[in-house]
């Protein structure tokens, strides 16, 4: 991913298909100042009480809870809920907390979001791949894997999965798949990490975590994308119990927020404030606040679906180019006939003024495939045009015979 930035700034008039962010014209500071002054008068307390260091937990976990309860049909009690710097953070508090000791391992749907396993990574936990077939996942690959990771002495603690339009695939599992998947959860004895960045942006489907009756499912959410960026806040709900060898019970949010505290203390405040400005404003209903922009990202996908079919169905590509049509979200991945690698993303960018990711980087060891992901939320409709033009032409000159 360093390399991807480091190509996107050599080449600033490259037309980028990379980065999955929200639209910038969303955004606007006027709205900044405004939640804050909501949250600050809905609380009733003065700003310098945003000054100092914050709990460890959070200071708008009720706030959140109530949001979840609105959106996702989600019933937690707010003890159960840690704020966090984004959803890395919270990925990052929960693979410590699972990692005991060496024998500790973790499952994830591959392809795999590269913050989840850069993550595992940093921490020497060990991570294996689990298919996700159309389904999103490949629950027959699930047991076999557990029983794998199991015969080879370790100790699978969970399996991450992002059941709503995945990131770098686009995926989604339907309602069944997602029962299944919780049945195979309390078979295996695995807890569940979900993550969902995109839920909001495509059709409603249950999270896991709203169909979750055995608390087998930690969920970590993130308002980058429906609130704003820039703020870094994110959340886990960790709502299982944690038998200590004293006897003593305890939440896992709790066990959580212990070590948040020897990592970044606590969320900012300041930041804190203008998100729960905005949940309350909302009154907690952040997938109608959002119904603009997620219409503007449908436009937005299936204006590149009908650009990808106008290019690639022409005779020259003698249907070599596919690509998946996901129902919602951010991304979608391209199989071309042609390797792709950092190699052919530095001549993209260079020769052809066109960015992608190459779907290499989501894959563990960063072998090279004939994939690549396009992002297509925050592309304006001539660029998408232009952008995706250069890139027919670049697989045009490269496939092979």
């Amino acid at each position: 991913m360093n390399f991807l930035n480091e190509v996107a700034i050599r080449h600033p008039h490259a037309i980028s298909f990379a980065a999955g962010r929200p639209i910038d014209e969303h955004f606007d500071a006027a709205d900044v100042h405004r939640w804050l002054d909501v949250y600050l008068k809905h609380e009733g307390i003065p700003a310098s009480a945003l000054f100092q260091y914050g709990p460890t937990k959070g200071i708008i976990a009720e706030p959140v809870a109530r949001h979840l309860r609105a959106d996702e049909g989600i019933e937690i009690d707010p003890a159960a809920v840690l704020v966090t710097v984004g959803a890395q953070e919270a990925i990052h508090l929960v693979l410590r907390a699972l990692r005991r000791d060496d024998r500790d391992a973790v499952l994830a749907v591959a392809p795999t979001y590269v913050g989840f396993t850069g993550a595992a990574l940093t921490m020497d936990l060990p991570v294996f791949d689990v298919r996700d077939g159309d389904d999103g996942i490949d629950l027959d690959d699930l047991a076999e894997t557990v029983r794998r990771v199991r015969h080879l002495g370790l100790r699978p603690r969970a399996c991450y999965v992002m059941p709503d339009f995945a990131n770098p695939s686009g995926r989604s599992m339907d309602v069944p798949v997602r029962h299944r998947l919780l049945e195979a959860a309390a078979e295996h004895d695995l807890l569940l990490i979900e993550d969902n960045p995109y839920g909001f942006f495509g059709p409603r489907r249950p999270s896991l975590k709203a169909l979750d009756h055995d608390r087998r499912v930690i969920y970590v959410g993130t308002f980058a994308k429906t609130v704003l960026p820039g703020a870094r806040v994110g959340y886990v709900v960790a709502d299982q119990r944690v038998h200590a060898a004293d006897g003593s019970v305890s939440l896992f949010a709790d066990e959580l927020a212990k070590l948040k505290s020897v990592v970044t203390v606590n969320t900012s405040p300041l930041a804190q404030a203008v998100i729960g400005g905005r949940l309350i404003e909302a009154d907690h209903r952040l997938r109608e606040a959002n119904a603009g922009p997620a219409a503007e990202y449908r436009r937005n996908l299936d204006r590149m679906l009908a650009g990808l079919e106008r290019r690639f169905s022409e005779p020259r590509f003698g249907g070599r180019v596919t690509w998946t049509a996901p129902e919602g979200g951010f991304f979608l991945v391209v199989d071309v006939p042609c390797v792709v690698d950092d190699d052919l993303l530095e001549l993209a960018a260079r020769d052809y003024g066109v960015l992608f990711t190459p779907m290499s980087y989501f894959l563990r060891g960063g072998r090279a495939v004939s994939q690549l992901r396009l992002s297509f939320s925050r592309i304006l409709p001539e660029e998408m045009e232009t952008g995706l033009d250069r890139l027919a032409a670049l697989v045009a000159d490269r496939q092979l015979p």
